[in-house]
């Protein structure tokens, strides 16, 4: 059965991103075809990228990217919980995936993403990022609209609408998941 982690997206004091990311994860306990575990980014402590050398050589010299490694790569997909911020993915979560590369290889992805136009420039870039990390990204997604699933801009409260898009995009991203397994297997390591 694969692990999928749902990943935060933000660190800012008084984020939203933890309601997003636990509702995410208590419409997901019912499932029995993967095992599903919150990843909060928050608690790495990641300074703004501090190593050395690129993430493709894992030579971290930080006891924070050691332990950020370790967790990320247990798991067979992820759930990316992104805000949109300046019309992009937030810049917490993109600089969290910066720290690695090998761990996200051959991996399945989906996105749930919010903002004033449902997150969705903040997805659309996110996927590039994803697919520079060997990262693949499933079509369906969760967009969820600052202005219909939040109550004053901070509780979040999904609109029957949007909340019923995760089933679909998970439904996607199981599989996917299951299938990547076999790939990585397969997959020849960097200088072999």
């Amino acid at each position: 059965m694969p692990r999928i982690a749902i990943v935060t997206g933000s660190t800012r004091p008084g984020r939203v991103n933890n309601a997003v990311a636990e509702w995410t994860l208590a419409q997901l306990a019912g499932r029995t075809d993967a095992s599903f575990d919150l990843v909060d980014i928050n608690t790495f402590d990641l300074p703004l990228l501090d190593e050395p050398f690129p993430a493709a050589y894992q030579n971290y010299q930080n006891e924070h990217t050691k332990a950020f490694s370790v967790r990320i790569a247990e798991f067979d997909g992820y759930i990316f919980v992104t805000n949109e911020y300046n019309h992009s993915a937030g810049p917490a979560l993109v600089n969290a995936l910066s720290f690695l590369n090998v761990e996200f290889n051959n991996k399945a992805a989906g996105i749930v993403s919010y903002g004033s136009m449902g997150g969705a420039r903040a997805a659309e870039h996110l996927r590039g990022a994803l697919s520079e990390l060997q990262l693949a990204h499933v079509r369906n997604q969760v967009m969820f609209s600052l202005f219909t699933d939040f109550e004053n801009f901070t509780e979040f409260k999904p609109t029957e609408q949007n909340a019923g898009t995760l089933a679909p995009m998970v439904d996607q991203l199981v599989p996917w998941a299951k299938g990547f397994a076999a790939v990585r297997k397969e997959a020849v390591p960097a200088g072999a």
